[in-house]
């Protein structure tokens, strides 16, 4: 049976955003109250409440109606009693439930916001646009060696076929991506491995000599940096290659090795034929599970990851497997990465809810797989309407804490997955869908070709090189990535957490974003239907799918729109 009021004193329902601020958020049955305020004050002060403030309706996701207010706290000790008004009645809501008084309904505490545990992530993050590579099938560079036995640039991708691209090929084309408009790269696995993916680490102190030096990231940093773009890499934590010196030594000296306690080794030896040890998924021989409970392997670990910061100047990591690493592992990873580098930014691989890893100890955002299912239900697959694919983004966005969604990697396809265009088959469909991507809280990262029209199936054939002959790229689909880039960057009101859906049909939405801080609002209008839809208001239009989409405050079918609108 459905509560009609829910709230716990915790993430994400309750944390400070600031010393002396706090965030609540209520979720409430809808269409039962008619106003809800909460009243508040320091939890050592006896007898009532010196504040109290309405709350804000923040939007429904197809069960709840959520409520939010930021309060002040100035002593940092809170406590606090919700005041529901209902159609018939008036209730108190606290933490010994449902009332008609408030002294019966008991009060919630946030007993202190101590700063330690406040949830920050680097200040870049709002007007992020990344960009991730594969490194292998990116760019060749024109002055690295030539070698043998590679695979054409333009033919079909297989497991083990490599292509060539290098961080010099990256280098090259930083022009490129400041071009287009992204400031943040990400960069999957480049230390040395046997692989073309690089997922089955050899050493985590050496860049793969397929790829170059580490004078070549170093180079590659500083280049991307004077041109305002952040550099991330891909760490494996959960698992090693199976030609990683530690466990070399345990297959030669099976117990009798001191790295045998850094593997799931079941039995005196290990048997590659039967894999007696834990891998990555399911007896994947050449990827041993790492026990990074080891304080050995632990610390191993934790100093590769601050040796890069260090070393190179990157500005952060993300995380392969990230939800089958413990979470002590993941808090000491976020002190000692923090402690490098203030501003750099944690992404962990997590492909479902991911609260447990959003709360401000251990990672900034994750790669936001489920923003992508809601995304392709919505305009691929089309068996859910704009009404439920707007209650979907609206739950995202009350998922996690306001600092993890603005964090989030939203993506639409990457090394794992199919392309994105191969499963639209439509360039204005994709559209829209960068349409989105673009304008929804968090970090629009976009897959490298997605922008070009490159087609690809499921991994390998997500993974191929790279179309670089502009007479082979889609530029009208790329001048779309580029336009939506900008606005990203230039709208205050992009960068900020706030998300209003404004208007809904079954197959169109409106929402708005604004910056209080700024003055700044954009509203943005989805229309995935043939019949015209209606806009709440007018205004400057700042980005359309294609001319002649806009009527007089209607959008015509299959299009898209972003406006600034007029100020009344």
């Amino acid at each position: 049976m459905m509560s009609r009021v829910f709230h716990q004193p915790y993430e994400p329902f309750a944390y400070a955003v600031s010393e002396d601020r706090a965030r609540i958020v209520l979720q409430v049955q809808p269409g039962v109250t008619k106003d809800i305020s909460i009243h508040f004050g320091d939890r050592y002060e006896h007898g009532g409440f010196n504040f109290s403030t309405t709350m804000n309706f923040s939007g429904f996701d197809g069960t709840y109606d959520y409520y939010v207010a930021d309060l002040s706290i100035p002593s940092r000790r809170l406590k606090y009693v919700f005041e529901v008004e209902f159609e018939v009645t008036t209730l108190w809501y606290g933490e010994s439930g449902l009332s008609a008084s408030a002294e019966a309904a008991g009060v919630f505490q946030l007993a202190y916001l101590a700063v330690g545990d406040l949830f920050t992530v680097p200040e870049w993050v709002g007007q992020s646009v990344g960009y991730q590579v594969f490194p292998d099938r990116f760019a060749k560079g024109t002055t690295s060696p030539t070698r043998r036995g590679l695979a054409r640039w333009n033919s079909k991708p297989t497991p083990s076929g490599v292509f060539g691209g290098d961080l010099q090929g990256i280098l090259e084309h930083l022009d490129y991506l400041d071009d287009l408009g992204v400031n943040l790269l990400y960069v999957t696995p480049i230390f040395a491995s046997h692989s073309n993916h690089k997922y089955d680490t050899t050493d985590y102190y050496s860049i793969d000599a397929q790829f170059g030096t580490k004078e070549d990231l170093s180079k590659l940093v500083k280049e991307a940096h004077r041109r305002g773009i952040k550099v991330m890499l891909d760490a494996v934590f959960n698992h090693s290659g199976s030609q990683f010196k530690p466990f070399q030594d345990v297959i030669d000296k099976g117990m009798g090795s001191k790295y045998y306690d850094w593997f799931f080794v079941h039995g005196e030896y290990v048997d590659m034929q039967t894999v007696n040890y834990e891998t990555f998924a399911t007896q994947i021989a050449s990827m041993p599970k790492l026990n990074v409970a080891n304080p050995a392997v632990e610390e191993y670990l934790l100093s590769v990851a601050s040796y890069w910061i260090e070393e190179c100047d990157i500005d952060g990591w993300r995380l392969d497997v990230a939800n089958e690493v413990d979470h002590v592992f993941w808090r000491k990873f976020r002190d000692r990465v923090k402690k490098a580098k203030e501003n750099a930014l944690i992404i962990g691989e997590v492909w479902h809810n991911s609260l447990p890893w959003l709360k401000g100890d251990q990672f900034d955002g994750v790669m936001n797989y489920v923003f992508r299912e809601r995304m392709l239900q919505f305009f691929v697959r089309q068996n859910t309407s704009a009404q439920t694919f707007a209650e979907s983004l609206v739950k995202l966005l009350h998922q996690y804490p306001a600092a993890a969604t603005r964090s989030m990697f939203n993506l639409l396809g990457s090394h794992d997955t199919e392309r994105v265009l191969t499963l639209a088959q439509d360039m204005e469909l994709v559209k829209r869908m960068f349409t989105v991507q673009f304008t929804y809280p968090g970090i629009p990262m976009v897959y490298y070709g997605d922008e070009v029209g490159m087609f690809g199936g499921a991994d390998p054939d997500c993974r191929r090189g790279m179309v670089w002959e502009e007479t082979k790229q889609n530029q009208e689909l790329k001048r779309t990535v580029q336009a939506l880039a900008a606005l990203r960057r230039q709208r205050p009101a992009f960068g900020s957490n706030n998300f209003e859906v404004v208007a809904v049909t079954e197959f169109a939405l409106e929402y708005r974003r604004w910056s209080e801080e700024a003055g700044d609002v954009v509203h943005v209008a989805i229309n995935n239907g043939v019949e015209d839809f209606s806009l709440s208001c007018q205004g400057t239009i700042l980005f359309t799918t294609g001319p002649g989409r806009v009527h007089t405050q209607s959008l015509v079918g299959l299009s898209a729109l972003i406006w600034s609108p007029d100020v009344s």
